[in-house]
């Protein structure tokens, strides 16, 4: 495992984070999960451009979650004597080659290819986004640095989201692509410069896919993960349907801005004590998630409940990638889970789509919340029964 250089002989002197490599990460995080979501803000503006249904535009979210689930595995396992360097930039160039077609070319069906590109690059990077950054500091420092790294996805979402809906309302729905390929080219540059080419088998080898799921503690922590993403992302996908349902439908980016900044403010409270609190988050974020959908069940009948529920929703959900990949690895003794995670998440998301569309077409947008409240049940009960491997208390005694 590569050993990050420590500033003064002491072994109990301070070691600096190596903040450039870091944000270099945040960054590239930060653009998977816009590249993923960036139809969920645009959603009534694509389908008036493509002359179709708002729930068949959101499929262009399920496309990009299909392809992360379906490649993460295989692409991990087959890169894996790359350097994690070479894998992320190779994902960056994904990125660019996808939004860059769908600024240029209004055919849905072209666009659905173009996001399943974008979504094979995003399994790659969230694949390796955690490990990578706990590979580049010592261990003590292993659970703020991956906070540093994953939160770039709820900063996405908090701040990405509303600016690129802007963006899109001002400019057009692809200049928001556009704009998303540009970025991503001068995140290669930062990468380049900022972070060494890691080996791609840290110490201790390669371990199976099927060796990982054996271990105790990670089955229970992906059943979490796919409930809890799936409850959240019938909720997402569709928050514009939602917001007209409530009357605030021309809101849409100040819904995004609350549920975001509500997000931040998780961020922080789990950076600051993922190491010490992991267990006690983690029950925090499935309450208080499960909480929010409550709320939202009620937003039709106020726009105030609307955003009370969206504000309590972002907080609940906030640190949750920091914390799933923080128990995983636990679990697993291996950062090779997280092609895993990545794909059940991925699953998750894309099942959470096609669900919260069939919703939306048949019994209506008010059910959302309702069949999201129903999907958190078993994320809750699994959160509190996993004390011994899946969330366990930490830090361990060293």
């Amino acid at each position: 495992m590569t050993t990050p250089t420590i500033a003064g002989s002491p072994a109990e002197e301070k070691v600096r984070l190596p903040l450039s490599g870091l944000l270099a990460l945040f960054t590239a995080g930060f653009l998977g999960i816009i590249n993923e979501t960036v139809p969920a803000g645009l959603l009534p503006e694509m389908s008036d451009s493509l002359g179709l249904s708002e729930s068949l535009v959101g499929q262009t979210v399920t496309v990009y979650a299909v392809a992360t689930a379906l490649t993460a595995i295989p692409l991990n396992a087959a890169l894996k004597q790359w350097g994690r360097r070479t894998v992320l930039v190779s994902a960056l160039l994904a990125f660019i080659l996808a939004n860059a077609v769908a600024a240029l070319v209004s055919s849905f069906a072209v666009l659905l290819v173009a996001r399943f590109v974008a979504g094979v690059g995003a399994g790659l990077i969230w694949s390796n986004l955690g490990g990578y950054a706990a590979r580049i500091v010592p261990e003590k420092l292993q659970g703020r640095a991956i906070a540093i790294a994953m939160a770039g996805t709820p900063i996405a979402l908090s701040l990405g989201l509303p600016a690129g809906t802007l963006l899109g309302d001002a400019a057009g729905w692809q200049a928001t692509f556009g704009v998303v390929a540009v970025i991503s080219l001068g995140v290669i540059a930062w990468v380049l410069v900022s972070l060494p080419n890691l080996p791609g088998e840290p110490e201790g080898g390669y371990v199976p896919f099927a060796a990982i799921l054996r271990r105790p503690g990670v089955p229970s922590i992906l059943l979490v993960v796919a409930s809890l993403m799936i409850a959240h992302n019938i909720l997402y996908t569709y928050i514009g349907p939602l917001a007209d349902a409530s009357g605030v439908g021309d809101q849409i980016e100040w819904v995004l801005l609350v549920f975001g900044l509500a997000a931040l403010l998780s961020i922080g409270v789990t950076g600051a004590l993922v190491d010490p609190h992991h267990r006690r988050l983690m029950l925090m974020s499935a309450f208080v998630l499960g909480s929010g959908a409550l709320v939202l069940g009620f937003a039709q009948l106020n726009p105030v409940i609307l955003y009370l529920g969206v504000a309590v929703w972002g907080f609940g959900f906030g640190g949750t990638a920091t914390l799933f990949v923080t128990a995983s690895v636990r679990a697993a003794g291996t950062d090779g889970v997280q092609a895993i995670l990545v794909t059940v998440f991925n699953l998750s998301i894309a099942g959470g789509g096609v669900l919260g569309g069939v919703l939306l077409g048949g019994l209506g947008v008010t059910w959302i919340p309702w069949v999201a409240l129903a999907i958190m049940v078993p994320a809750v009960i699994t959160t509190v029964a996993g004390r011994r491997h899946s969330f366990p208390k930490w830090p361990q005694s060293s």
